[in-house]
């Protein structure tokens, strides 16, 4: 009895455990979307634009040394020096007048008297002040992001990133499931990093997952499909980025789902292509291996793209196989 009232009770506390992290996850989706919102509004920049920013900051922030690594509702950050002034003799000003006389571009958002560079208002009127200087017409805002940037790739993902907030009209596009259906025998292999000779001596960016010839593909994730087509090593292959800067790398297929094309929008789950053996030789080449699907995941940080090992998350979604 007392074993059965002791799991009734851990039952209920992991239950409770739950429920509070996904109240306060939505508490915090929610508190930001009030900032992207206000900011829309005091600044005619459209909110998904000001979210998208703020997610590549979030995306790129781990990156930098100078900027907070805990969770926030606003993850704009600035270096110091540009935000008091590179000869600011005040290494991290907070002092609106002194910044402006040293040629920093803190500002004080919310008129507290502080130009606060970790101050969520702060960070984005700071942002947005950088950004209405050329306009707020889409191009304009390009112009800024690249000028501030200096990143052309930093700035496409931006502009996806705002493409699919504003396409689903939401921020909290998180959800990630297994590339093959459940119902579909499908076999993964360890082998990211493996050698490979073909074209050259290179390492295997990415993890098989052997299967027949046509099974389905799905995304994993939200996204927007950034590269459709042949390639020498990877045959008919999509390339889909999501919202966190990950690139999704299917290769090898056997053909594509219709209407999958550059500039679709996807979901997690929705089919996007054919397990096939495409691949090692000029378009069309089928069959220098077994059928199975090439998949890869890659991390833009700001400044260069690079993989990263599939295989544990993949082990995490075989649990959400979409049916």
């Amino acid at each position: 009895m007392k074993r059965i009232i002791c799991f009734t009770f851990l039952c209920m506390c992991f239950i409770l455990i739950n429920s509070l992290a996904t109240n306060a996850e939505e508490n915090e989706y929610e508190a930001r979307l009030d900032y992207y919102h206000k900011y829309a509004a005091l600044t005619g920049v459209e909110w998904y634009y000001i979210a998208a920013i703020d997610q590549y900051e979030r995306n790129t922030k781990n990156y930098r040394n100078y900027c907070p690594k805990k969770n926030e509702v606003i993850s704009i950050c600035f270096d110091p020096r540009l935000w008091s002034g590179i000869s600011n003799p005040v290494y991290d000003d907070k002092n609106p007048d002194r910044i402006l006389l040293f040629g920093g571009i803190g500002t004080d958002g919310n008129n507290d008297g502080n130009a606060d560079r970790l101050n969520p208002d702060d960070r984005l009127s700071t942002m947005l002040k950088i950004i209405t200087a050329y306009g707020v017409t889409s191009d304009s805002i390009e112009q800024a992001l690249k000028d501030y940037y200096q990143t052309e790739k930093g700035v496409q993902i931006i502009k996806q990133i705002a493409i699919l907030f504003n396409h689903f009209n939401r921020i909290d596009l998180n959800k990630r499931v297994h590339p093959i259906p459940k119902g579909y025998n499908a076999s993964v292999v360890n082998n990211y990093g493996d050698k490979r000779s073909f074209g050259g001596p290179r390492v295997h960016e990415g993890v098989d997952i052997f299967a027949s010839t046509g099974t389905p593909i799905v995304a994993t994730a939200y996204g927007y499909v950034e590269v459709k087509g042949w390639n020498r090593l990877g045959g008919y292959r999509l390339g889909i980025r999501d919202i966190y800067n990950t690139y999704e790398f299917y290769a090898h297929l056997n053909s594509y789902a219709k209407g999958i094309e550059e500039g679709t929008i996807v979901r997690p789950g929705q089919v996007i292509g054919y397990v096939g053996s495409t691949g090692y030789g000029k378009e069309g080449t089928r069959g220098k291996f077994p059928p199975h699907l090439h998949f890869g995941l890659y991390k833009f940080d700001g400044k260069k793209e690079w993989s990263f090992d599939p295989y544990p998350y993949l082990r995490k979604w075989e649990k959400v196989r979409i049916s």
